[in-house]
């Protein structure tokens, strides 16, 4: 499988407010890169996304503003590109608000959300929050609600449902966006 997990934190409740995002890049059934970085979203920090994930606008005061991050990463995001998230109704509409908050055309790309695979494949856990589902599968989530974190056991997620249920019952997961 050839993927990529993709994981945002937000400032606040405004979807536009991505101040951290995350890319776990799957080459051939394996994790083979990663990308991080703290975003200056211009907007407010609420205290109560900064008592979630951690970063604080102090944090955030030197960091690119997301015009400069989707020049590194928009190569990621394409019709021939599978784009995972766990809750990607979250990821995407994080990604299609910030692109169109910037005047950002949003692109079309493939989509798959492991929570929706995990309720249909793995049924019977308590929940299917990530970590919940992290926990079932003994996967290593280290710093859950660190974007990096959150996209690696994303994409292990993932993997481990190819290796143990085929590919092909993966497929109908798979929508387009855009």
């Amino acid at each position: 499988m050839n993927f990529i997990a993709m994981d945002f934190e937000t400032a606040s409740g405004k979807r536009y407010s991505a101040c951290s995002l995350a890319l776990t890049i799957v080459r051939n059934n394996q994790i083979a890169d990663e990308f991080y970085t703290l975003i200056n979203p211009q907007t407010p920090f609420f205290w109560r996304n900064v008592q979630i994930h951690g970063i604080h606008e102090r944090d955030v005061a030197n960091a690119p503003t997301f015009p400069e991050v989707w020049e590194h990463i928009k190569g990621f995001y394409t019709p021939d590109k599978l784009v995972i998230a766990h809750n990607n109704r979250f990821d995407n509409g994080v990604l299609k608000s910030t692109l169109e908050h910037y005047g950002i055309e949003p692109p079309a790309y493939q989509t798959l959300d492991t929570v929706v695979s995990s309720r249909r494949l793995l049924p019977g856990l308590s929940n299917y929050k990530l970590n919940t589902v992290c926990a079932a599968l003994n996967i290593d989530l280290h710093h859950h609600h660190n974007a990096l974190d959150d996209a690696q056991a994303c994409a292990n997620i993932l993997l481990y449902q190819g290796q143990h249920f085929g590919s092909q019952r993966l497929r109908p997961f798979i929508k387009m966006v855009g």
